[in-house]
């Protein structure tokens, strides 16, 4: 593979990671109840679930689970249900306003785990990550010309790139946290972090 076309799916894929998505909303919703710190756990566990479900794809594995269907609707429907807990629960966060008890420090590090979780699960329960992967890497891949290690490198990518952009939602989150701070703008958000959540999960219900 060459450099030229490594560097123009580079640019494809990172178009691709600043598109709204699920992963992005999660980030978000954890930040804004846990600070940078939390969205950085979220982020953390999603990186993980690119990571897993790259080697898949890029090993032939994925396209195993893709032809399976009780396993790809399996694999959607919990990503249906656990998209739409999560907006709930942020409509939920926005409806009581109960802010100073999620601002409490003492339970920050009993939380760091849960929002890891949280990120983990919404990317390796969304199907349509898998199907980004199957049909992205064939088009920069040519057999007998390209290696498991171009496949691999190019899987890697999408998963550095998409933390990148997470990344740079926490810096601009952590610039106007003294705006966010304020109790009417944090309910706001919260109810349009969850709403969108449900928005997610609904469309991929949805889907064919």
């Amino acid at each position: 593979m060459s450099w030229g076309l490594y560097w123009s799916f580079v640019l494809l894929v990172a178009l691709l990671a600043i598109a709204p998505g699920p992963d992005s909303m999660v980030v978000l919703k954890n930040a804004l109840s846990g600070g940078a710190r939390g969205g950085l756990h979220a982020a953390g566990g999603i990186a993980c679930a690119n990571v897993l479900q790259g080697t898949a794809a890029a090993l032939g594995l994925g396209a195993l689970i893709t032809r399976s269907q009780p396993v790809f609707q399996t694999v959607r429907w919990l990503g249906v249900a656990y998209l739409c807990y999560l907006g709930f629960q942020a409509l939920r966060g926005a409806w009581k306003g109960n802010y100073d008890q999620l601002d409490d420090p003492r339970r920050a590090g009993t939380k760091a785990f849960r929002r890891w979780r949280e990120g983990f699960l919404s990317n390796m329960t969304n199907p349509k990550v898998l199907v980004m992967y199957l049909s992205l890497l064939p088009q920069f891949l040519h057999p007998g010309v390209t290696t498991a290690g171009d496949a691999l490198l190019l899987a890697y990518t999408v998963a550095v790139l998409g933390g990148a952009w997470q990344l740079a939602l926490l810096f601009l989150v952590h610039r106007v946290r003294n705006w966010i701070s304020r109790r009417r703008v944090r309910r706001g958000l919260d109810g349009a972090t969850g709403a969108i959540l449900i928005g997610f999960g609904a469309a991929m219900a949805l889907e064919s």
